[in-house]
């Protein structure tokens, strides 16, 4: 069934890792660029839908829960209609890319939230799905921007030392992930 509208629930686990994300972060050659922002805004359009949404998913200090139920449910799984809550700090990481690229364009999302059933049919029909995909916990994202190219991004995502990124330029999208930092 679907997390629509469900609250995030933080765990001792996800708390420290943000916590430690958050530590961490202060070494990197390129500051978290979300903290110095009051209100925190981002565009996406669903390739597969065509649903659009420009939605301010941070104000005044605090997530907002009516923006992020709004972004689980445009990136929902496409394919089942599935739901899913959408890990905040991943759009951070969208926020913090659109800052550095200084564009304000929507993101056109590939992929969101899978669902298992879904995620295991990808898996056995095509190559490069993972089995425990960052997907189907709402931590992950592939996009593109347009008139911006992928590469581009790819290399200001990888500048920013958080998560995972991959790039798959022949066909021309980026996958960003909440989970350790690594790239392909």
């Amino acid at each position: 069934m679907s997390d629509y509208g469900a609250p995030t629930i933080v765990t001792r686990r996800r708390f420290l890792t943000s916590a430690l994300c958050g530590v961490a972060s202060l070494a990197l050659p390129v500051p978290s660029l979300a903290g110095l922002y009051g209100q925190r805004t981002v565009s996406f359009v669903n390739t597969h839908t065509g649903d659009k949404l420009n939605v301010a998913y941070f104000k005044n200090g605090l997530y907002d829960q009516v923006g992020l139920s709004r972004v689980a449910m445009l990136l929902r799984d496409h394919r089942s209609g599935d739901v899913h809550g959408i890990d905040p700090l991943l759009l951070d990481t969208l926020f913090e890319l659109q800052v550095l690229n200084e564009h304000d364009k929507p993101y056109e999302v590939i992929s969101g939230y899978r669902s298992p059933l879904t995620n295991a049919r990808l898996k056995h029909e095509t190559n490069g799905v993972a089995t425990n995909s960052l997907h189907m916990q709402g931590r992950a994202i592939d996009i593109r921007v347009s008139g911006v190219k992928t590469k581009k991004l790819r290399d200001l995502a990888l500048q920013m030392g958080r998560g995972g990124v991959g790039y798959y330029a022949s066909s021309n999208f980026l996958h960003l992930d909440t989970g350790r930092v690594r790239n392909w």
